[in-house]
């Protein structure tokens, strides 16, 4: 697989000289300067590749083309919205950019309650504690029906939970919710939440997914025609969040996107991190179901609880069963080239990292700490290489009789 790594352009602290000392080849990169649905340009790609070619790195993935709310619920300006998406797609694909990365979650992007969750090994991690996250809802942000969605034993700790926080835990609380995260599509205040929220008042997971599957009949053909492959992002979390639809969280719902949509270009970003916050996906069957289909791969782990709480845990620990996935998905790999297809090889990166050693305290974007990220990769990189040096098929047997 190539070894890629997330970079958010010039401001990111970790500099493409940073990830060449980690030994990535490849950038995942946006154009994070424009984001806010307008088309980008094939000038404004090539300017951007430019500053990661004059690295020696190869800008493989565009994660993400920003999704606007209006396109997710077909209403308001959604046709402009989709139309510059298209644009967007068209000057990724002539500047040589093979693979798009986007996301369909409504409101909220990728979400977690705490960004600096303390670990036995003394380094820092991400989480996501669902009774943080149900004080928030129901009782700071005060949704309206929001003590339907939740159990009455939930409901309890949260109320004992949101006692314990003084104003400053519960303001850092809202931020880590609403704030934005990196990558992420929508910065938001109380109100613009409770606002936004409310536009989806009427949409079902029924309605939301014929709304993706409109936006994909529409997009697929541009980017077969300009060669490139899209990778749908799971929900993070995959479940609901604040009552609202989200509808690539399980094997069923990707089932149900390549059934509508029989297009090449129409895949996955097969994410280990998403789908393994939920006890009833099977990641390795799904990366050998999917594997066709699969695009781009992001590799990281999480420890869940019984709550549904989580957290990023290390690449070879926690739910996922990292050695046998690469092992599949170097296997499909094998596979596609023995076919001959020209996107044979797939680009992975080390999703998240812990804060560890000198980073602790440094200035990070949550989740893209240097040091967490390049210790993820290393290790990764050595399972791939055993994968390697032992022989992929005879690997990818074994791996399927256990």
């Amino acid at each position: 697989m190539k070894q890629g790594w997330r970079w958010y352009g010039p401001d990111d602290p970790v500099t493409l000289d940073h990830v060449r000392q980690a030994g990535a080849t490849d950038i995942v990169t946006a154009l994070h300067h424009i984001y806010d649905g307008r088309a980008w340009t094939r000038d404004d790609v090539l300017k951007h590749k430019a500053l990661v070619e004059a690295a020696n790195l190869s800008w493989s993935v565009c994660e993400s083309i920003p999704t606007h709310s209006s396109i997710k619920t077909r209403t308001g300006p959604y046709r402009k919205y989709i139309d510059a998406w298209k644009d967007s797609l068209v000057s990724l694909g002539k500047a040589g950019i093979p693979t798009v990365c986007y996301n369909f979650m409504p409101v909220v992007d990728w979400t977690r309650t705490e960004l600096s969750y303390r670990l036995p090994t003394t380094g820092y991690a991400l989480r996501f504690d669902m009774a943080d996250f149900v004080a928030y809802d129901v009782l700071v942000l005060k949704r309206r029906g929001a003590e339907s969605n939740y159990p009455e034993k939930l409901l309890r700790e949260a109320h004992r939970r949101l006692a314990s926080m003084n104003e400053t835990a519960i303001s850092n609380l809202e931020k880590n919710i609403i704030a934005g995260l990196p990558g992420g599509e929508g910065i938001h205040t109380r109100e613009s939440i409770r606002a936004e929220i409310d536009e989806f008042s009427s949409i079902d997971d029924h309605a939301m997914r014929e709304n993706l599957i409109a936006f994909l009949k529409e997009v697929a053909p541009v980017a077969e025609a300009v060669g490139v492959r899209l990778g749908v992002h799971p929900d993070d979390p995959p479940f609901s969040l604040f009552g609202l639809p989200r509808v690539v969280s399980t094997i069923a719902d990707c089932r149900a996107l390549l059934a509508a949509v029989n297009s090449p270009a129409n895949g996955f970003t097969y994410c280990t991190g998403s789908y393994g916050a939920r006890a009833d996906n099977n990641l390795l069957a799904m990366a050998r179901e999917l594997a066709p289909r699969i695009h781009f791969v992001h590799l990281r782990n999480v420890t869940r609880e019984p709550d549904g709480s989580f957290y990023e845990a290390e690449h070879l620990e926690g739910e996922a069963d990292m050695v046998r996935i690469i092992i599949a998905l170097m296997a499909e790999e094998d596979r596609r080239r023995r076919e001959g297809r020209a996107d044979a090889q797939i680009t992975m990166r080390p999703d998240h990292g812990h804060v560890i050693v000198d980073d602790i305290g440094k200035k990070t974007n949550p989740g893209y700490s240097c040091i967490g990220r390049l210790k993820g990769l290393a290790e990764l990189r050595g399972i791939m290489r055993a994968v390697e040096t032992l022989g992929v098929s005879s690997l990818a047997r074994s791996a399927a009789a256990i």
